[in-house]
C-alpha cells in the first residue's frame, strides 16, 4: 500500500499530526492558510509539490469547525475532486454528527471514503503521535486510514460503521472537558479567596478526589502565569455550542454545559480568545478582585 498523506490545517494539532506522520515514514503534503507553517513542515521533510497533484491515499482535515471542513473538502479549492477513488478523508474537527453524515454522503458520491475521526489529547500528544481518536466509518475507511492512524494515535476507539458516532462521542468528551476547565478555574480562584495559593491548590487537589485530567493539565498554566495557547479560549464557545445544539435537538437539558459556556464567552469578551483556555480563570479573578500569578 502506498502511504501518501495530506494534512490540511497546520495549527498546533494538525502540525503535530503531520510531523508524526513524517516520523513514521509516510510521505506527507501539508496545506494551511499560513504559508510559514507549510514551509516549516517542508523543512522537516514534507513534500514540496502541490497537494492536489499528489496521489493521496488519505487526507486528514484538522481545521476549526464544520464550515472550514466543508470548505476544504468541497469549496472552490476543495480537495475531494482531486482524490482518487478509494482514498479516505479523516475529518478531525469537532462537528455535529449530522454534519459528519452529510460530508460522508458527499464523499461517497465522489467514490471517496470518509472516517468520522475527531481527536483528543492536545498539542503535545499530537506532536508525539499519541492522540486518542474517536472514529466511526466503514471497514474500508478504517483499512484505508490504518497507516495514518497508527502513525498519529496512541488509541483509536473504533465506534462502529455508522458515521456520526465518532462526532457524538467527541461531543460527550467536550462537554466534560469544557466543564472541567471552567470548574478548575472556579475552584482555583475560590481557593485564593480563602488563602489557598494557586501552587498549593495544584499540589494538594491533584492528589485528591476532586482532581481531573483537565485540572492537572491546565491549572499549572495559571500557576505559571503562562497562557500560551495549547488549546485556546475561542475553541470552547464553538464546541460547547455544538454540545448545546445537539442537546436542544434531543430535548435534553445541559445546565452545567450552559454555565461553562457563559464563562468562556465572558473570557472571549475580555479579549482573551486567543489565549490558552486556562485563561478562563481570569474571568473569576476579575469578578473577585483577585490577582493571578504573573499579573501586576
Amino acid at each position: 500500500m502506498s502511504k501518501n498523506i495530506g494534512v490540511i490545517g497546520l495549527g498546533s494539532m494538525g502540525y503535530g499530526i503531520a510531523a508524526s506522520a513524517l516520523r513514521a515514514g509516510l510521505r506527507v503534503w501539508g496545506a494551511d492558510i499560513n504559508q510559514t507553517q507549510v514551509e516549516r513542515l517542508r523543512g522537516e521533510g514534507a513534500e514540496a509539490s502541490d497537494m492536489t497533484e499528489a496521489a493521496l491515499d488519505a487526507v486528514a482535515v484538522v481545521v476549526l469547525n464544520a464550515a472550514q471542513t466543508e470548505a476544504v473538502l468541497f469549496g472552490e479549492n476543495g480537495i475531494v475532486p482531486h482524490l482518487r477513488p478509494g482514498a479516505v478523508v479523516l475529518s478531525c474537527a469537532t462537528v455535529p454528527p449530522e454534519f459528519a453524515r452529510k460530508m460522508a454522503a458527499r464523499c461517497a458520491e465522489a467514490e471517496v471514503l470518509y472516517l468520522d475521526a475527531p481527536i483528543s489529547g492536545g498539542s503535545v500528544k499530537a506532536a508525539n503521535g499519541q492522540l486518542s481518536i474517536m472514529a466511526s466509518g466503514s471497514a474500508a475507511a478504517f483499512d484505508a486510514a490504518r497507516p495514518l492512524l497508527e502513525a498519529i494515535a496512541e488509541t483509536v476507539f473504533e465506534l462502529g460503521d455508522q458515521v456520526g458516532a465518532g462526532s457524538a462521542m467527541k461531543a460527550v468528551n467536550q462537554l466534560l472537558a469544557g466543564v472541567h476547565i471552567a470548574a478548575m478555574a472556579e475552584a482555583l480562584t475560590f481557593g485564593m479567596t480563602q488563602g489557598v495559593a494557586p501552587e498549593k491548590f495544584v499540589e494538594v487537589i491533584s492528589k485528591c478526589a476532586g482532581t481531573s485530567w483537565m485540572l492537572e493539565n491546565r491549572a499549572p498554566h495559571v500557576v505559571a502565569g503562562d497562557y500560551t495557547p495549547h488549546s485556546s479560549v475561542n475553541i470552547w464557545p464553538k464546541d460547547l455550542g455544538i454540545v448545546l445544539d445537539i442537546a436542544r435537538s434531543s430535548s435534553f437539558s445541559a445546565p452545567l454545559t450552559a454555565a461553562a459556556l457563559q464563562q468562556f464567552l465572558a473570557a472571549a469578551g475580555m479579549g482573551l480568545g486567543g489565549e490558552d483556555d486556562a485563561a478562563v480563570a481570569k474571568v473569576y479573578a476579575r469578578n473577585a478582585g483577585l490577582t493571578l500569578p504573573g499579573e501586576g
